[in-house]
C-alpha cells in the first residue's frame, strides 16, 4: 500500500513590522553605548504598506504627529517622544538648533510655534507650549508604496532605561481596519467674534490705516462647533484631507483629548541643502461649479486692484526678508492663480540658493510672521490683532512642519481646527483669517473667511 506523503509544513509566519523593530531595538540597547557623546541613533526594519492615519489612530498613546507635504507623495506619522524640545520660543529654537548642528541628516523634528509667542496661552492650547518640537520615539514612514518603520535612541540618556523605551515601542499595534470614520453632527455653532463684531473691527482697522502708517493687518475669526458625541480626530483628518489634494497635511497632538488638524495651501518655505522654496499667497476667490462662472472669479482675482495690492505686499516682504540669507534669488514677476477645490489665491513663487552657513532656524525666525498673516508693519498689525481678536489663535497660522539638519519644510497653519474632546462630547473651534487693507468692504470679508472653512464645514451634514 503507497504511503500518503505527509501533509506539507507551513512556513512559520513573518514576524510583525512592530516585532521586528522591537528585537532590533533590543539587540542594540544591549550591545549599550558607542563612546561618551551625545548622540541620536535611528533604528529602522522594513514595513509592510499601510494607511498610515490609521496607523496613526490605532497606538495607545500621545503624543502623536502626522505630516505630508503638499503635492509631496510622503507621509511621515510618528508616536511617542525620543526627544522634545519646548516652552519660550526663542530658548527652545536655540536648544533645537544646538541638537541639529550634530544630527544625522536623516533625523527630524516634527513641531511648530505660536501665532504670536509673545502672549500667554489660552487654556486650550497649553498643551502645545509657544515652541514644541518633537523627535518620535516610534516613526512611521510612507512613500511611493513602500513603508518602514524606526525608533529613535538618544545616547546616553535611553541607555539609562532600556526596559521603558522597549516598553513604548512593544505598545505599538497594527491599524485595526474595522475602525469607523463616520463623524457626529454638530449641535450648535458659536463665531467669535460674529458678524457684526467682525465688520466693526474691520472698520477699525480700516480708520487705522486710513489714520498711521498701518498698511494691513490679518482679522480672523474662531468659529466653534460643539457636539454631544466624541469627535475622532483621526476620522476627521481622513475626510478633510482627502477633500483637499493640493494642500499640506498635518496632525499634533500633543497629549490625549486634544488635537491640531489642518489642510493649509501656503509653504512658508522648504530648504533642502543650499536650495530654498517660499511663496507668497494672499488674495482670494471662491471656486464655482459653472465653468462660465469659476473664469468670471479667476479673471476677478487676477485684475483685482486690491487683491494684487494685498499680494504685493507678501511679494515685498519675502524678497526684503530673504534676501541676505541667499546668494541668488528668483521670484515670480506676476501673480498667477493657486487653484484648490473650494477656493483660489493670488500666488508667486520664490526659487533662491541659500549662503553657505544658513540654518534653517534662522529662516523660520525671519519669515514667521509673513503679512500673509499677520500685516503690515508686522508691529503695528501685531498690536492691533491682540487688541481686537477675543480668543487666542494658538498654533493658528503658526508655522508647522519639520526641521533637520540641512533640510526643512513648513506651512502656515491656517485652514486649520482645534478638537478638544470633552465629558459632554467635543468641541471643534476652527480659525479663519482675512487681510484688510484699502478697500477692503466688511461684509465681503465676512463671506470670504466664511468661505475659507468650509472644507471643515462640507465634512458635516448640517454644520452651517
Amino acid at each position: 500500500m503507497a504511503r500518503l506523503a505527509p501533509p506539507p509544513v507551513a512556513a512559520p509566519a513573518r514576524a510583525t513590522a512592530p516585532a521586528r523593530l522591537a528585537d532590533a531595538v533590543a539587540a542594540r540597547l544591549a550591545r549599550g553605548l558607542n563612546g561618551d557623546k551625545d548622540y541620536i541613533e535611528r533604528v529602522e526594519v522594513e514595513a509592510e504598506t499601510t494607511d498610515a492615519l490609521r496607523w496613526l489612530a490605532a497606538q495607545p498613546h500621545a503624543p502623536t504627529c502626522y505630516w505630508q507635504g503638499r503635492r509631496e507623495h510622503t507621509i511621515v506619522a510618528g508616536i511617542g517622544t525620543a526627544d522634545r524640545v519646548g516652552g519660550a520660543a526663542a530658548p527652545a529654537l536655540e536648544a533645537l538648533q544646538s541638537r541639529l548642528d550634530a544630527l544625522d541628516p536623516s533625523v527630524r523634528y516634527i513641531g511648530g510655534l505660536r501665532f504670536d509667542p509673545t502672549e500667554a496661552a489660552a487654556s486650550e492650547w497649553e498643551a502645545f507650549a509657544s515652541a514644541r518640537f518633537v523627535l518620535p520615539r516610534v516613526q512611521l514612514t510612507v512613500s511611493n508604496g513602500q513603508a518602514t518603520l524606526a525608533a529613535h535612541l538618544v545616547w546616553p540618556r535611553d541607555a539609562h532605561r532600556p526596559e521603558e523605551v522597549l516598553a513604548e515601542i512593544r505598545a505599538v499595534r497594527q491599524p485595526a481596519w474595522t475602525r469607523s470614520d463616520a463623524l457626529p453632527l454638530p449641535i450648535a455653532r458659536t463665531d467669535a467674534p460674529g458678524e457684526t463684531g467682525w465688520q466693526r473691527n474691520v472698520r477699525h482697522v480700516l480708520d487705522a490705516i486710513a489714520d498711521s502708517s498701518l498698511e494691513k493687518a490679518v482679522l480672523a475669526r474662531r468659529t466653534t462647533l460643539d457636539f454631544d458625541a466624541p469627535l475622532d480626530p483621526f476620522a476627521l483628518a481622513r475626510h478633510l484631507f482627502e477633500t483637499t489634494p493640493s494642500c499640506s497635511h498635518f496632525i499634533v497632538q500633543p497629549r490625549p483629548g486634544v488635537t491640531f488638524v489642518g489642510a493649509s495651501p501656503e509653504r512658508l518655505f522648504r530648504r533642502d541643502g543650499h536650495r530654498l522654496w517660499s511663496e507668497a499667497v494672499a488674495g482670494t476667490r471662491p471656486r464655482s461649479g459653472l465653468a462660465s462662472d469659476d473664469a468670471a472669479l479667476r479673471d476677478e482675482l487676477l485684475q483685482s486692484e486690491k487683491d494684487q495690492r494685498e499680494h504685493a505686499a507678501v511679494r515685498d516682504y519675502l524678497r526684503a526678508v530673504l534676501a541676505p540669507f541667499c546668494a541668488s534669488l528668483d521670484l515670480d514677476a506676476e501673480a498667477s492663480e493657486m487653484r484648490l477645490t473650494r477656493g483660489r489665491h493670488l500666488y508667486s513663487g520664490l526659487r533662491a540658493r541659500l549662503r553657505p552657513g544658513t540654518r534653517s532656524l534662522d529662516l523660520l525666525r525671519a519669515l514667521h510672521p509673513t503679512p500673509a498673516v499677520g500685516g503690515t508693519p508686522t508691529d503695528d498689525a501685531l498690536q492691533l490683532i491682540r487688541d481686537l481678536e477675543p480668543f487666542d489663535r494658538g498654533w493658528y497660522a503658526g508655522p508647522i512642519g519639520w526641521v533637520g539638519r540641512d533640510a526643512a519644510e513648513f506651512a502656515v497653519g491656517i485652514r486649520s481646527g482645534l478638537v478638544e474632546q470633552r465629558e459632554d462630547g467635543a468641541r471643534l473651534s476652527l480659525y479663519s483669517g482675512a487681510g484688510i487693507v484699502r478697500g477692503s468692504d466688511p461684509a465681503a470679508e465676512w463671506a470670504e473667511i466664511e468661505g475659507k472653512v468650509s472644507p471643515f464645514f462640507h465634512l458635516f451634514d448640517g454644520a452651517r
